[in-house]
């Protein structure tokens, strides 16, 4: 999510003001969308590395598939 001030923060709930770019809980899912420029294309800016990183770590490994519901949470 890129917030209106221009920052980028992971947002698990969906709910911050600003830019964001939704992407399935799988580590393969986050893998694609970093290599192909998704989330930079997205988000209209450059992602760093260490917000990736973040991203990949808490990227919810427990979820295999994809879910349903308005935000993927339900």
């Amino acid at each position: 999510m890129r917030t209106p001030d221009g920052s980028l923060v992971a947002d698990e709930t969906g709910r911050i003001a600003g830019r964001g770019a939704y992407v399935c809980r799988t580590a393969a899912c986050l893998t694609i969308a970093n290599t192909k420029g998704a989330l930079t294309r997205a988000l209209h800016t450059p992602v760093p590395a260490a917000l990736l990183a973040s991203i990949d770590l808490g990227a919810g490994n427990t979820h295999d598939t994809i879910e349903g519901g308005a935000r993927g949470q339900e």
